[in-house]
């Protein structure tokens, strides 16, 4: 997909948005005790600023793996972005793969709440690796 300038800064605007009011829903749906949608919706904070970081810099990726290996290949190898980011993405992948489609088990405070300061300063310095536009 070929965008132009102004439609690639619009919709990376977006997403950026989408992560920061994501990372809120998170703590919206903690506060409710919903566990498993609150560490659903921090995977989704995450992907949408690293899908905010792919199409900044002109990289396509059609699946959830896809963002992923493209975060690790294009930023995480190359030093800017690191190990425990690739880390973090690959877990919360794993805890929402978990918790939406796996039965008779879901998500515990104990186990999404240290993961909420992690995700939002990761969306934090991937919003800073994007110049404003």
């Amino acid at each position: 997909m070929t965008l132009k300038s102004e439609e690639r800064n619009s919709i990376v605007a977006y997403r950026l948005e989408k992560a920061y009011s994501t990372i809120q829903q998170v703590k919206d749906v903690g506060n409710l005790g919903y566990w498993s949608l609150a560490a659903n919706r921090l995977y989704y904070a995450v992907y949408y600023a690293c899908v905010a970081l792919l199409i900044h810099h002109g990289i396509e990726a059609s699946t959830h793996r896809g963002v992923i290996r493209m975060i690790s290949d294009k930023f995480v190898r190359t030093g800017i972005l690191t190990p425990e980011d690739s880390k973090l993405i690959g877990r919360l992948f794993t805890m929402r793969q978990t918790g939406d489609y796996d039965d008779l088990y879901d998500w515990e405070e104990s186990d999404v709440m240290p993961l909420i300061p992690k995700a939002e300063e990761f969306v934090m310095r991937v919003a800073r690796l994007i110049p404003p536009q």
